[in-house]
Protein backbone atom coordinates (compact mmCIF):
# COMPACT_ATOMS: atom_id res chain seq x y z
CA UNK A 1 0.00 0.00 0.00
CA UNK A 2 1.33 3.40 -1.01
CA UNK A 3 -0.25 6.74 -0.14
CA UNK A 4 1.02 9.58 -2.33
CA UNK A 5 0.03 12.64 -4.31
CA UNK A 6 -1.98 11.88 -7.43
CA UNK A 7 -0.67 12.18 -10.97
CA UNK A 8 -2.75 13.99 -13.55
CA UNK A 9 -3.27 10.83 -15.61
CA UNK A 10 -4.91 9.21 -12.54
CA UNK A 11 -7.75 11.73 -12.33
CA UNK A 12 -10.03 9.52 -14.44
CA UNK A 13 -9.76 6.81 -11.77
CA UNK A 14 -10.23 9.44 -9.04
CA UNK A 15 -13.46 10.41 -10.79
CA UNK A 16 -14.64 6.78 -10.67
CA UNK A 17 -14.24 6.94 -6.90
CA UNK A 18 -15.86 10.39 -6.73
CA UNK A 19 -18.87 8.84 -8.50
CA UNK A 20 -19.13 6.26 -5.69
CA UNK A 21 -19.30 9.15 -3.20
CA UNK A 22 -21.87 10.98 -5.30
CA UNK A 23 -24.03 7.85 -5.56
CA UNK A 24 -23.86 7.40 -1.77
CA UNK A 25 -24.94 11.02 -1.28
CA UNK A 26 -27.82 10.64 -3.75
CA UNK A 27 -28.99 7.53 -1.91
CA UNK A 28 -28.75 9.24 1.47
CA UNK A 29 -30.15 12.70 0.59
CA UNK A 30 -31.87 12.55 -2.79
CA UNK A 31 -33.72 15.79 -2.06
CA UNK A 32 -30.34 17.55 -2.08
CA UNK A 33 -28.04 15.61 -4.42
CA UNK A 34 -28.67 15.02 -8.12
CA UNK A 35 -28.41 11.50 -9.50
CA UNK A 36 -25.75 10.80 -12.09
CA UNK A 37 -22.23 12.04 -12.38
CA UNK A 38 -22.49 14.64 -15.11
CA UNK A 39 -19.70 16.22 -17.13
CA UNK A 40 -19.55 19.29 -14.87
CA UNK A 41 -18.91 17.06 -11.84
CA UNK A 42 -16.33 15.06 -13.79
CA UNK A 43 -14.54 18.21 -14.95
CA UNK A 44 -14.42 19.62 -11.41
CA UNK A 45 -11.52 17.31 -10.54
CA UNK A 46 -9.38 19.26 -13.05
CA UNK A 47 -10.31 22.55 -11.34
CA UNK A 48 -9.15 21.03 -8.05
CA UNK A 49 -5.96 19.77 -9.74
CA UNK A 50 -5.04 23.27 -10.94
CA UNK A 51 -5.76 25.01 -7.59
CA UNK A 52 -2.50 25.63 -5.72
CA UNK A 53 -4.31 25.51 -2.36
CA UNK A 54 -5.63 22.00 -3.01
CA UNK A 55 -3.95 18.62 -3.33
CA UNK A 56 -5.27 15.22 -4.34
CA UNK A 57 -3.80 12.18 -2.64
CA UNK A 58 -4.34 8.58 -3.67
CA UNK A 59 -3.97 5.19 -2.09
CA UNK A 60 -2.46 2.63 -4.44
CA UNK A 61 -2.50 -1.12 -3.91
CA UNK A 62 -0.89 -3.47 -6.43
CA UNK A 63 -1.05 -0.82 -9.15
CA UNK A 64 -4.71 0.08 -8.53
CA UNK A 65 -5.87 3.43 -7.17
CA UNK A 66 -8.21 2.31 -4.41
CA UNK A 67 -8.73 5.53 -2.47
CA UNK A 68 -8.38 9.28 -2.74
CA UNK A 69 -8.79 12.46 -0.75
CA UNK A 70 -8.91 16.13 -1.67
CA UNK A 71 -7.01 18.38 0.72
CA UNK A 72 -7.69 22.08 0.82
CA UNK A 73 -5.52 24.46 2.82
CA UNK A 74 -7.84 27.17 4.14
CA UNK A 75 -6.78 30.37 5.85
CA UNK A 76 -9.50 32.49 7.44
CA UNK A 77 -8.38 35.89 8.68
CA UNK A 78 -9.45 37.26 12.03
CA UNK A 79 -12.87 38.93 12.10
CA UNK A 80 -14.62 40.92 14.84
CA UNK A 81 -16.22 37.70 16.07
CA UNK A 82 -13.71 34.96 15.16
CA UNK A 83 -10.03 34.24 15.66
CA UNK A 84 -7.76 33.76 12.67
CA UNK A 85 -7.89 30.14 11.52
CA UNK A 86 -5.51 28.09 9.42
CA UNK A 87 -6.49 24.49 8.72
CA UNK A 88 -6.38 21.61 6.31
CA UNK A 89 -9.85 20.73 5.10
CA UNK A 90 -10.41 17.19 3.89
CA UNK A 91 -12.91 18.11 1.22
CA UNK A 92 -13.48 14.68 -0.31
CA UNK A 93 -12.47 11.25 0.99
CA UNK A 94 -13.19 7.79 -0.40
CA UNK A 95 -11.93 4.24 -0.36
CA UNK A 96 -13.30 2.02 -3.13
CA UNK A 97 -16.07 -0.27 -1.86
CA UNK A 98 -13.98 -3.33 -2.83
CA UNK A 99 -11.04 -2.22 -0.67
CA UNK A 100 -12.74 -1.12 2.53
CA UNK A 101 -11.96 -2.53 6.00
CA UNK A 102 -8.31 -3.14 5.09
CA UNK A 103 -6.75 -0.18 6.90
CA UNK A 104 -6.42 1.96 3.77
CA UNK A 105 -8.46 4.87 5.13
CA UNK A 106 -6.41 4.90 8.35
CA UNK A 107 -3.18 5.01 6.33
CA UNK A 108 -4.61 7.87 4.27
CA UNK A 109 -5.44 9.82 7.44
CA UNK A 110 -1.91 9.19 8.77
CA UNK A 111 -0.47 10.56 5.49
CA UNK A 112 -2.76 13.61 5.65
CA UNK A 113 -1.78 14.28 9.28
CA UNK A 114 1.93 14.11 8.44
CA UNK A 115 1.52 16.35 5.39
CA UNK A 116 -0.56 18.86 7.37
CA UNK A 117 2.12 19.04 10.09
CA UNK A 118 4.84 19.46 7.42
CA UNK A 119 2.92 22.49 6.16
CA UNK A 120 3.02 24.00 9.66
CA UNK A 121 -0.72 23.56 10.13
CA UNK A 122 -2.01 22.15 13.41
CA UNK A 123 -5.68 21.61 12.59
CA UNK A 124 -7.55 19.29 10.22
CA UNK A 125 -11.27 19.61 9.52
CA UNK A 126 -13.83 17.82 7.42
CA UNK A 127 -17.56 17.76 7.03
CA UNK A 128 -19.75 14.77 6.38
CA UNK A 129 -23.39 13.91 6.02
CA UNK A 130 -25.08 12.55 9.14
CA UNK A 131 -26.67 9.60 7.28
CA UNK A 132 -23.21 8.16 6.57
CA UNK A 133 -22.86 6.26 9.84
CA UNK A 134 -19.88 4.18 8.65
CA UNK A 135 -17.92 7.34 7.86
CA UNK A 136 -18.85 8.89 11.20
CA UNK A 137 -17.67 5.79 13.08
CA UNK A 138 -14.39 5.80 11.14
CA UNK A 139 -13.69 9.51 11.61
CA UNK A 140 -14.37 9.27 15.34
CA UNK A 141 -12.15 6.18 15.58
CA UNK A 142 -9.20 8.09 14.08
CA UNK A 143 -9.67 11.05 16.42
CA UNK A 144 -12.04 13.54 14.79
CA UNK A 145 -14.58 15.19 17.09
CA UNK A 146 -17.76 17.05 16.23
CA UNK A 147 -17.48 20.74 17.03
CA UNK A 148 -20.33 22.09 14.92
CA UNK A 149 -23.59 20.63 13.67
CA UNK A 150 -26.04 21.60 10.92
CA UNK A 151 -29.66 20.69 11.61
CA UNK A 152 -32.81 20.74 9.50
CA UNK A 153 -36.55 20.71 9.95
CA UNK A 154 -38.74 19.64 7.05
CA UNK A 155 -42.04 21.51 6.80
CA UNK A 156 -45.22 20.41 5.05
CA UNK A 157 -46.39 23.07 2.65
Amino acid sequence: MVIRFAKENELIRVNELRKQVNDLHVEGKSEIFKAGFNKELQDHVYTIWKDLEQKIIVAESEGMICGFAVLHHIHKPETPFMQERDFMDIDEFCVDKKYRRQGIASEMIAFIKAYTKEQGINRMELNMWEFNEDALAFYEAVGFKTYRRYMEMMLKI
